[in-house]
């Protein structure tokens, strides 16, 4: 039968293991990182210092870059009008800026005033989509088939515009927009 490692043999033990994994790791350390460069910060060498002590190896550890945020879509609309007031103002152009975040931007001129906003997708829960296409374009049955949005924009001179549109491919739609002014237009995406 064998005898059990006394103590001073288990202590001798630990003793040799503590000394090596402190050998092992004494050459190593952490560099914190530049978050604006994203590289490790500049480290003066151990010798460079002129300390006397012996250069240390050193790992930079890099985080992993994030994806690049998709690139806007720059949608173009011609507006056409369908009453009076509209007519004043004729054929207008729009640009729609989809941050391809579900919003975005809504730009138009209007009887000499720019009109700025912004733009928003909705989903088909949104119980208001359909009221401008109503007011629009008559009240009539509508399947509303694509991606919906809806945009505002305001002008200088107090006309603000409402419009709702479906994209229904890849840079192309329809669409109406109201004008506080009494305006009606119909909106066709695409060049």
């Amino acid at each position: 039968m064998s005898k059990p490692p006394s103590r001073a043999s288990q202590a001798a033990v630990l003793l040799a293991v503590a000394v090596s994994l402190t050998a092992s790791l004494s050459a190593c350390y952490v560099v914190p990182i530049d978050p604006r460069t994203g590289q490790g910060y500049p480290v003066q060498r151990a010798d460079a210092r002129g300390d006397g002590a012996s250069p240390a190896n050193v790992t930079v550890v890099t985080p992993p870059a994030s994806p690049a945020p998709p690139a806007p879509t720059v949608l173009n609309a011609r507006l056409y009008p369908l009453n009076t007031q509209a007519n004043k103002g004729g054929l207008l152009t729009a640009v729609v800026v989809d941050n391809n975040t579900g919003r975005g931007s809504f730009t138009l001129s209007y009887l000499g005033d720019t009109m700025q906003g912004e733009s928003t997708r909705v989903d088909g829960s949104y119980a208001a989509f359909g009221r401008i296409y109503n007011e629009v374009l008559g009240l009539n049955q509508r399947s509303f088939s694509g991606r919906r949005g809806i945009a505002n924009a305001y002008g200088g001179k107090g006309v603000n515009a409402q419009c709702e549109y479906l994209i229904t491919g890849p840079g192309i739609g329809t669409g109406a927009c109201q004008f506080s002014d009494g305006a009606r237009y119909q909106i066709h995406f695409g060049s």
